[in-house]
């Protein structure tokens, strides 16, 4: 792997080895929620974070957040049975993903984290694919099967 980390042609290789089906879209950098649900044709709700979170040293999962909310940290805390997380800085969650914030996956990324599914992450989603301005189009329920998640109420409205 070269030290540049995976990028587009890793995370859509992932999804397709997943056997997901899915719409690439390349819309180049947007500067807005809104702005990415207009380029990928989808409500703002639909579209997808993907956020790191540190549990412990050395531990992280990917919690996939609608657009439109953003994590409940008691709500996670209490799912995960500890008593503090946190996000990592951009440099950590590159380390540790492969991916620069803004274009994060669970796809392809350097370590198969445990990935934990808000519970409204259902219908058609779009979630970043390895690259600033690259997205995946998806059923909300074949991406939570796909990466194995753990569906739960882990958001609040932003």
């Amino acid at each position: 792997m070269s030290t540049a980390g995976p990028g587009e042609a890793e995370a859509v290789a992932a999804m397709e080895a997943a056997g997901l089906a899915h719409t690439v879209t390349r819309h180049g950098r947007v500067s807005s929620l809104e702005e990415a649900a207009a380029a990928r044709g989808v409500e703002p709700a639909a579209i997808v974070k993907t956020i790191v979170v540190r549990r412990a040293e050395e531990d992280y999962l990917f919690v996939l957040v609608p657009g439109d909310r953003t994590i409940s940290w008691p709500r996670l805390r209490t799912l995960l049975g500890v008593n503090r997380v946190s996000m990592p800085d951009a440099a950590t969650a590159r380390e540790v993903t492969g991916y620069e914030r803004g274009t994060i996956t669970p796809f392809g990324a350097l370590r198969a984290w445990p990935v934990i599914a808000d519970e409204r992450v259902r219908g058609t989603v779009s979630i970043g694919a390895g690259a600033h301005g690259v997205a995946v189009t998806v059923d909300g329920a074949a991406l939570v099967t796909a990466l194995g998640a753990q569906v739960a109420d882990v958001t609040e409205p932003a």
